[in-house]
């Protein structure tokens, strides 16, 4: 299955249903589901942003093993979109949006955890739950 890497909060933004949206400077022809692996490095502003734009929602604490470096989720892109074409999105995903690119997700949803070294763009994985 593929699986594509994005950096904490953002995997737990996506795979709890509040981001349906995935920032990218490079657009892809991929669509279908795949694994959502959370990277290992943490973005501190964009945490920063989240907790300004949306004080509701309240971020766990995510460190190497417990959210970060290996899958976290999965979910189904259904298209990009580019930053021309910004008003092809809802209201409710535009907040979301601030790349040049955005895969538009569905059916985002957390998988237990498994640890996996990321790779760039769009990457072969197997997950298996741990037993």
């Amino acid at each position: 299955m593929q699986a594509l890497s994005i950096k904490q909060p953002w995997a737990w933004l996506i795979v709890n249903g509040y981001k349906p949206v995935e920032n990218r400077d490079w657009d892809t022809k991929f669509r279908g589901e795949f694994l959502i692996h959370a990277g290992k490095q943490y973005d501190r502003q964009g945490e920063r942003w989240v907790q300004e734009n949306f004080p509701e929602i309240s971020i766990p604490a995510l460190y190497m093993g417990n959210g970060m470096g290996g899958i976290v989720g999965a979910a189904n892109l259904l298209g990009t979109v580019h930053v021309r074409d910004k008003h092809l999105l809802a209201a409710s995903d535009k907040p979301w949006f601030f790349g040049e690119y955005g895969f538009i997700l569905d059916n985002a949803r957390p998988l237990p955890f498994m640890p996996l070294k990321g790779q760039l763009g769009f990457f072969n994985a197997e997950y298996r739950e741990a037993a």
